[in-house]
């Protein structure tokens, strides 16, 4: 069964999307919105549960006003991930995308008690002086989806961050995560990441679209250097959202990861 799921966190009201059973995957969503029951979700699900929880201010999940920094951020993941790794009897996996991939690595690195292998996908949290990433907050919407997709025109009428409900509700939300991201990563995403990276103990997987266009792969390069003993692997025909664009291949690499 896959299904929305409300629960509450400590004080926060958060809804998830669940699916499958057996051993815990969290999946982090990136800045747009969360995917809701993707295709990729969906697969991933197959043997194992996944858990795509909304970050605090995006969507269903509450919390946003009393989160002043990041590390307000990764506690309150702590309590999320906490009973998880109760119940499991052990760390979970962790995938982060985008924004999420940013929240994923900051968790592994302040907390990697909890986190079993980490998977980074086309991630913010660093800047690199020599290769400057374009601001998604300022962009105009059709130069965004030029920058996020190897081939914008095949996506330009079927966006996977598309909202089913009214059109009213699809931009109140749609404006209410970037308002939630831009905290974290506007007018850079370099919260110090770069100097808790070498805090990570989990076997660490980065997966990077080639063709991404906000941000370039020397980010993902920049990352395994980083993170000890970590290893890249760059998605060809993918962008920003290689999950989306090469669906077969990001689900493969990762079950092959996750399962060995």
């Amino acid at each position: 069964m896959k299904q929305s799921v409300q629960q509450t966190v400590g004080t926060t009201p958060v809804r998830a999307w669940v699916g499958g059973e057996g051993a815990p995957l969290v999946y982090l969503h990136g800045f747009e919105q969360h995917p809701g029951g993707a295709g990729f979700l969906t697969r991933l699900a197959q043997g194992r549960q996944v858990l795509a929880p909304e970050h605090p201010g995006f969507g269903g999940t509450g919390g946003f006003d009393s989160l002043v920094d990041i590390l307000d951020l990764v506690l309150h993941y702590r309590d999320y991930l906490e009973p998880l790794v109760a119940r499991h009897g052990g760390p979970v996996d962790l995938v982060g995308h985008s924004l999420g991939g940013m929240f994923a690595a900051e968790i592994a690195a302040i907390c990697p008690d909890l986190v079993r292998k980490l998977v980074l996908v086309n991630s913010y949290g660093l800047w690199l002086d020599d290769h400057p990433q374009p601001d998604p907050f300022v962009i105009l919407p059709a130069e965004l989806r030029a920058a996020k997709w190897a081939n914008p025109e095949a996506w330009a009428d079927k966006e996977p961050n598309s909202h089913d409900g009214p059109a009213a509700e699809f931009m109140f939300y749609r404006n209410q995560n970037l308002g939630a991201a831009s905290k974290f990563m506007w007018p850079i995403p370099d919260r110090g990441l770069s100097r808790r990276l070498r805090h990570v103990r989990a076997e660490t997987l980065i997966v990077h679209g080639k063709r991404d266009g906000l941000l370039p792969t020397a980010y993902a390069h920049a990352f395994a250097k980083a993170i000890p003993g970590s290893r890249v692997v760059m998605i060809d025909g993918a962008g920003h959202l290689p999950m989306i664009e090469a669906e077969d291949v990001f689900v493969r690499t990762l079950q092959e990861f996750l399962q060995a």
